[in-house]
């Protein structure tokens, strides 16, 4: 298999040529094939490439021309057109490139397109920096450099070559899965992890597989593509907090429009629960408390606190969800513990807030379709009997669908 397949070894081979060529040879010398792409818009690559996508723009007229962003954005785009056709012909293995900040945009924004499980690996100068939005929500393995990449020498040598090795071995990796089962895509966050854990163990014994998702923002956004490219039998949606944090601009903000949307083509079930939606979880502690949220209340959890969400943030919330929900009406059922919703939100916790909890349900029901299932338990999220009652109703939603289908 490994004869048909090769490592693209992708980069700017004017700027970058040494260590990509670099990158070629270690490759090469683990056995493994490569294909060399060139993304390079300021001067002919320092070797011949199996692609070179300089070449291309200068035919037209453009390479000279063009401004510099504009070449990027073409080169870009036309590395993302080869290595999606290369990939649907078979022959892709795995990915690698080097560079500093523009080398890594591009390089990240052409693994971008490969799926889940391509082997991606980034030697960046800047992977020390804030990576979110250069992974984002893909399989995009970061290797910081650590020294600049000038060349080859004795200390980028050893980085690179680790890199080529990195990349080797995990196109060599042959592990499948065992048995396919149904799976259930679940979002949790630290304040309701009991939930999780019993929620997790009842459907594993109902004979699904459970894939869970850190609703952090990019989790979330994580599960909503996998979703799309049909991974999952069912959503279970326990943790919807992000919609708290993305209204205040807390530690698991930075979801998409699509969050919490349907699915185009086959329908996804999608049970939710407003886990976590009592607070909005904010980077300061009880030394630096901001002003505006002195009069809160407040659980002090790390170096981030969790506010409780005022009525009027409360009913946004509310809103807000109803109005994803009634885009497909079909698919969604809400299931909603009475008792609180994470584990600072119980009759012992900082933020318990029954008064706000009833606001909520309130202003979802006005704004519900009533088409949609809602259904109020007497439990508090981490309850066992409430982890029972969600597990039963994932499963009910999921053989519905597949009895009708």
């Amino acid at each position: 298999m490994m004869k048909e397949k090769f490592v693209v070894v992708l980069g700017t081979f004017d700027s970058k040529g040494e260590e990509h060529l670099f990158l070629k040879d270690r490759i090469q010398a683990r056995g493994l094939g490569t294909l060399t792409i060139n993304i390079g818009t300021k001067a002919q690559p320092s070797f011949s490439p199996d692609f070179d996508l300089f070449a291309a723009i200068q035919e037209e007229g453009k390479g000279r021309t063009l401004p510099r962003d504009e070449a990027i954005r073409d080169v870009v785009a036309r590395a993302i057109d080869l290595v999606q056709d290369l990939h649907a012909k078979g022959k892709i293995a795995g990915i690698v490139s080097a560079g500093g900040g523009t080398g890594t945009h591009m390089g990240t924004s052409v693994m971008r397109v490969l799926p889940m499980g391509v082997p991606k690996v980034m030697v960046s100068t800047v992977a020390g920096k804030d990576m979110k939005k250069i992974v984002g929500t893909k399989d995009i393995t970061m290797m910081h450099s650590v020294v600049d990449l000038l060349g080859v020498n004795s200390v980028s040598g050893i980085v690179l070559d680790r890199a080529a090795g990195a990349v080797c071995g995990m196109a060599r990796e042959q592990w499948q899965p065992g048995e396919r089962k149904k799976r259930i895509a679940l979002t949790f966050f630290g304040f309701i992890t009991r939930s999780a854990e019993l929620v997790k163990q009842a459907l594993n014994e109902k004979g699904y597989e459970v894939i869970a998702f850190h609703a952090n923002g990019t989790g979330g956004m994580a599960m909503e593509e996998l979703a799309a490219d049909g991974y999952f039998d069912g959503i279970l949606d326990l943790a919807t907090h992000e919609l708290a944090d993305e209204l205040k601009g807390g530690s698991c903000s930075g979801i998409g429009p699509s969050r919490l949307m349907p699915h185009p083509g086959a329908p996804i079930p999608r049970l939710v629960v407003p886990g976590g939606l009592d607070c909005a979880v904010l980077e300061f502690t009880r030394e630096s408390i901001p002003v505006e949220y002195k009069d809160r209340k407040i659980f002090f959890y790390d170096f981030r606190s969790a506010i409780r969400l005022d009525e009027s943030e409360t009913i946004f919330i509310a809103r807000q969800l109803a109005e994803k929900l009634n885009s497909a009406p079909a698919v969604y059922r809400v299931l909603i513990p009475l008792l609180g919703w994470s584990e600072a939100d119980s009759k012992e916790g900082p933020l318990f807030d029954p008064a706000l909890t009833d606001s909520f349900i309130k202003a979802l029901k006005e704004k519900l379709n009533p088409e949609i299932p809602i259904t109020e338990e007497n439990f508090h999220i981490n309850d066992a009997a409430f982890a029972e009652s969600v597990a039963r109703t994932m499963d009910e939603m999921v053989t519905g669908l597949k009895a009708q289908s």
